[in-house]
């Protein structure tokens, strides 16, 4: 029995998705042999952690089937890259960016946003919205919270609701007062939102962008080190073509497209239950294969969803066990596949210290 028996055993294991095995993407390491004891150490990326019972029993599995190895010790922890981006990177205490983008209005974005937001809290991580839209700010509305700003010290407080902070351009504004600005006049707003709030310790910041491809995200690209961007989209040609234009932008900024989600992709009768496509159909799947990037998933047009929108309810808080909070939650788990993969590839290219968040 050897180290090298234990390690070859474990490298032909590949990470869930992926074709790079544990070893090589250093999931486990620190692996020993001595006195018939094989032992290792099962470091699992925080935002992967829901894989962590599978990954477990494959690498037990794997260790104890090597000959000579009459037991295992595995320790298990999680920890999360510590990467140098610079000073463009305005809010470092957040380990993970995702613009959610649509290029279009009318999509359901924000709706897509808040939803995500409270299923990942769900799923145990710490969660922020940054709510960019400058034109049509709704992140308030929709999340039930609608409060003057406080401050700590020089820095803006985040407004808290349903597990999540957030902070919005909406905040800064009247109801009904027009917004009539400037690219620069964009781009301050956008280093305040960033730089002057207190985040604090998240683990996920979502972005909830404006329509098009304008000041703001290319703001946010330059301010920020995003870790990704989703792609919202409706199932029609029409919308599919401007979404096309938001997808374009970030891959010009070398922002990665970390999946494509269709909303609206059909019409839930609230008396029958019974599905109809009436915007057409498959336009998410199409771009998502047209630009190679994963399909994340699909989300009915239900006027449940709607209802919880308009009153600051969103359906994942109000209505958790329901198949519509199902679709958002499979969403949340699909991102987050999604964002720990591309995180493990970055030990392949950049390797920084890591630090120990809790251990098993």
């Amino acid at each position: 029995m050897s180290t090298a028996k234990v390690i070859e055993a474990l490298e032909a294991i590949p990470y869930p998705g992926m074709e790079e095995d544990l070893i090589q993407l250093k999931v486990v390491k620190d692996v020993t042999v001595a006195d018939g004891t094989a032992s290792a150490t099962l470091a699992m990326p925080a935002v992967g952690s829901r894989l962590r019972p599978e990954l477990e029993a494959q690498v037990r599995q794997a260790m104890e089937q090597v000959e000579g190895v009459e037991r295992v010790d595995l320790k298990v922890v999680e920890e999360t890259l510590s990467l140098e981006y610079g000073e463009r990177n305005l809010i470092p205490e957040v380990r993970c960016v995702v613009a959610v983008s649509s290029g279009k209005g009318g999509v359901g974005k924000s709706t897509v946003t808040a939803n995500l937001a409270i299923a990942l809290t769900q799923m145990g991580n710490k969660v922020g919205i940054l709510d960019a839209d400058i034109l049509g700010p709704s992140i308030p509305t929709m999340m039930g919270v609608e409060r003057p700003l406080e401050m700590f010290g020089k820095r803006l407080i985040p407004a808290l609701s349903h597990g999540v902070y957030y902070i919005s351009f909406g905040f800064f504004v009247k109801d009904k007062d027009p917004v009539i600005w400037r690219g620069p006049m964009i781009d301050g707003m956008m280093r305040q939102l960033l730089g002057d709030v207190e985040w604090r310790d998240l683990d996920y910041i979502l972005v909830d962008l404006p329509p098009g491809t304008g000041d703001a995200q290319l703001s946010l690209s330059q301010l920020a080190k995003l870790d990704g961007a989703i792609a919202v989209t409706t199932p029609q040609d029409v919308a599919v073509a401007d979404v096309k234009k938001g997808m374009g932008m970030f891959q010009k900024v070398e922002v990665p497209i970390l999946g494509v989600i269709e909303n609206m992709s059909s019409f839930v009768c609230p008396s029958c239950g019974t599905e109809t496509a009436i915007f057409s159909e498959g336009g998410g799947t199409m771009l998502a294969s047209e630009y190679k990037v994963p399909f994340l998933g699909k989300v009915p047009l239900d006027p449940v969803v709607r209802e919880g929108g308009d009153t600051g309810q969103p359906i994942v808080a109000a209505q958790p066990d329901s198949p519509q909070a199902k679709r958002f939650l499979e969403l949340a788990q699909a991102l987050s596949e999604q964002v720990t993969q591309r995180n493990l590839k970055k030990r392949l290219t950049h390797v920084k210290p890591v630090f120990t968040l809790n251990q098993a």
